[in-house]
């Protein structure tokens, strides 16, 4: 029986101290009972000569310092997993949401997980279909990759990531993924989208999700991520399903984490985050990956409204160095109603020419992308240009290539939320949109591609 202590000092917003405590450790779970016998979880941040810094998951109203008492549990959070969670909603704290039955736990394990040795991982290469043409033909996903997707307040990244946890598959197999859903801080609206989303559709079937609320705790929020990151390790290394993690918003996951560490009195590094941030991050990102022996695999998106729109923000940047690239969605491209509004030429996977080519997608891939994304991009030079000087000061070919980005905005990025398009659908429009220029300004491509595809699409 946990030892019970009735030495609370202190209590300040999501923070209680407690004096007196033994042989009581970093991380461990702790439980208050108040004196009306409600019961509140918190845990352990900071131990100092027999005092422990403890944080309540709930609120701490209601809390009499003097005969209220706290247990110590002896072990870490922990989430007890099972293949009975797809389908099933849970809170932020793994506690079912959606009227069902508790789950009954094949075992249980700690939600922070065990660091992937590095020698253990296996490289991401197959080819992920998501069945959007933008990430597909130029900024390929590949299995076991964290890619996310940077966005701003009011863009529709929430339709996006719903598209893509509906749609993708590994090429190759039939196995749809898994998906493991993880929402921090977002509104009900947004969890209800998510939710009606994957029932429309069934996938609903292969979901498992945890949803934190904006009104639930901050202290919640930042426990969010790692039960779900517990649930697809289990998923992905124990039953050898493939598994896409998406995580929205990492956003509100940090602002979490700054929160807390305000109410510790930490020292605050930029903009008022705490210095371990870019730590934190890297320990729930790396988390992804496929390992050596293991059929199945982790795929990460996470998902982070940049605020102010700024690349530069600590949490894109950092985001940035831990990942394998970015999706970067367009204010710009979303008030011309493209949809999604991905913009592709800042936009970058890493690790995109391991999962295509012969044998993967198709052999005219990686030449065909090469020179979507420089015709791309001239042509928004010769938009730039034109409405500097006007039309008149463009040449003939000036003309061409501004057509071609218009089209290429039009019919390739823009395919809206409920198209779904294999890889060749994906590759042949690439050729018929190059096939607005002359075929010898198609310096990218080797003749035999030219041969096969040029003007035959």
């Amino acid at each position: 029986m946990p030892k019970e202590y009735r030495t609370i000092q202190e209590v300040a917003g999501p923070l209680m101290l407690v004096r007196d405590v033994e042989n009581v450790a970093y991380d461990e779970l702790a439980e208050i009972e108040l004196f009306s016998g409600e019961k509140r979880r918190c845990k352990v941040l900071e131990i100092n000569e027999g005092n422990a810094l403890v944080q309540l998951f709930e609120n701490s109203t209601g809390i009499n310092l003097s005969n209220s008492k706290v247990r110590f549990l002896g072990r870490s959070m922990e989430l007890g997993v099972s293949e009975d969670m797809l389908g099933r909603v849970f809170d932020g704290l793994g506690r079912p949401i959606d009227g069902g039955p508790d789950i009954l736990p094949d075992h249980r394990a700690d939600i922070n997980g065990l660091p992937m040795n590095p020698a253990a991982r296996n490289y991401p290469q197959e080819f992920i279909q998501t069945g959007v043409s933008a990430i597909d033909g130029l900024n390929t996903l590949v299995r076991g990759q964290k890619l996310p997707i940077f966005s701003a307040s009011g863009l529709p990244h929430a339709q996006l990531a719903a598209q893509i946890a509906r749609q993708a598959k590994v090429r190759g197999t039939n196995d749809p993924f898994v998906v493991v859903f993880a929402a921090m801080g977002i509104t009900f609206e947004e969890s209800n989208f998510f939710v009606e989303s994957f029932k429309e559709t069934g996938a609903i079937d292969r979901t498992v999700m945890f949803v934190n609320l904006a009104n639930d705790p901050a202290v919640e929020r930042i426990a969010t991520p790692r039960m779900a990151l517990t649930a697809a390790e289990y998923l992905a290394f124990e039953k050898n399903y493939h598994v896409l993690v998406i995580l929205t918003d990492i956003t509100n996951y940090a602002d979490a984490l700054r929160e807390v560490s305000a109410a510790r009195k930490e020292v605050p590094g930029r903009r008022g985050y705490p210095g371990y941030m870019y730590t934190d991050l890297a320990q729930m990102y790396e988390r992804a990956g496929r390992q050596k022996g293991k059929t199945g695999s982790i795929t990460m998106i996470p998902i982070l409204s940049m605020p102010e729109d700024d690349k530069t923000h600590p949490i894109p940047d950092l985001t940035g160095y831990i990942t394998e690239g970015q999706i970067i969605l367009s204010r710009e491209l979303y008030r011309k109603n493209i949809s999604p509004p991905i913009d592709v030429l800042p936009s970058l996977s890493r690790l995109k020419d391991k999962g295509i080519g012969e044998g993967r997608t198709r052999a005219d891939h990686a030449a065909t992308m090469n020179q979507l994304f420089a015709a791309y991009s001239r042509g928004k030079d010769a938009k730039e240009l034109m409405v500097v000087l006007g039309e008149a000061a463009l040449t003939e070919i000036d003309k061409l290539y501004a057509t071609f980005a218009d089209a290429f905005e039009t019919e390739y990025v823009s395919q809206g939320y409920d198209s779904n398009r294999d890889i060749e659908e994906t590759l042949d429009l690439g050729w018929k949109l190059l096939s607005i220029l002359p075929r010898s300004e198609l310096k990218r491509i080797n003749d035999k591609f030219l041969d096969q595809y040029y003007g035959k699409v």
